[in-house]
């Protein structure tokens, strides 16, 4: 007779409770924020509405929606870097074994969260029928596919550390966890898909310079997957190397594409 075992509670690629992770939210909070507010603010006022901030991180977003008034619920599987008063509740919350939390939602944001799921489908479906009528479904995240990351560099070796980097944790460390770098480019479909309407997609990108948050990324990604890179063949020494080039002005390189795809339940149903 076999005996079904309870894989336990979801994983997310990077955890919450390695000290690296502040870094991290900070740096991605200063890379992408402004683009999310533009977006959000698309939606009109927000005074009253009903906000679900799914997989919420370090709170910028939650902390933004509530100053403008907002009904604001932040979740994350870990939950240990959301300030308690800020404005908004908190709530520990494992998208893919647990219900979405009770709406229905005026809207619902998700940023470099549905990337990391192997489920991204399935919670993509159920997100969008907890959304109230009229309600809108914000998707953000990045399409790692595309190679060239180097845009300046101080020499040839250095340009081909970046792209070892980037070739080593998107096609082989991040997809061993679940990653899907073809995932953003997807969403819109996937929104229509599941009868979500008026649906639009900004694809945004910038140069990120060595020394700024974006370039510092590279390292923290490095760091919280250490034993994953060596794993695959990033040597310790390349490892310093790579530590040093992403704080060298004279490294200049791409973000990744960003999709922040928004969908919108039709008013009525």
């Amino acid at each position: 007779m076999s005996t079904s075992i309870d894989p336990g509670p979801s994983r997310y690629s990077f955890d919450n409770d390695d000290p690296e992770s502040v870094g991290r939210h900070s740096h991605l909070s200063d890379i992408l924020d402004p683009l999310t507010f533009e977006r959000l603010g698309s939606l009109g006022d927000l005074a009253g509405r009903r906000c679900l901030e799914v997989g919420a991180g370090g709170g910028s977003v939650a902390r933004w929606l509530a100053e403008r008034g907002a009904d604001v619920l932040a979740t994350d599987l870990n939950v240990r870097h959301l300030p308690l008063d800020a404005g908004f509740r908190v709530l520990r919350h494992d998208l893919v074994r647990e219900p979405v939390p009770d709406g229905p939602w005026d809207v619902i944001h998700a940023r470099l969260v549905l990337l990391h799921i192997p489920e991204r489908e399935a919670v993509l479906e159920r997100l969008a029928a907890a959304l109230a009528p009229g309600g809108a479904l914000v998707i953000e995240d990045w399409a790692t596919e595309f190679g060239n990351l180097c845009l300046a560099a101080p020499d040839r070796e250095t340009a081909q550390l970046i792209e070892e980097y980037r070739d080593i944790l998107v096609n082989r460390v991040l997809p061993a966890r679940g990653n899907d770098p073809t995932w953003a480019a997807r969403v819109h479909a996937t929104m229509l898909a599941h009868g979500l309407t008026g649906v639009d997609t900004v694809i945004n990108a910038a140069s990120w310079p060595g020394g700024s948050p974006g370039a510092v990324l590279i390292a923290v990604n490095v760091a919280q997957l250490r034993e994953d890179f060596v794993a695959a063949g990033f040597t310790p020494e390349r490892i310093r190397q790579l530590y040093s080039a992403v704080r060298d002005p004279r490294l200049v390189v791409r973000s990744h594409f960003t999709y922040s795809t928004i969908g919108r339940r039709p008013d009525g149903s």
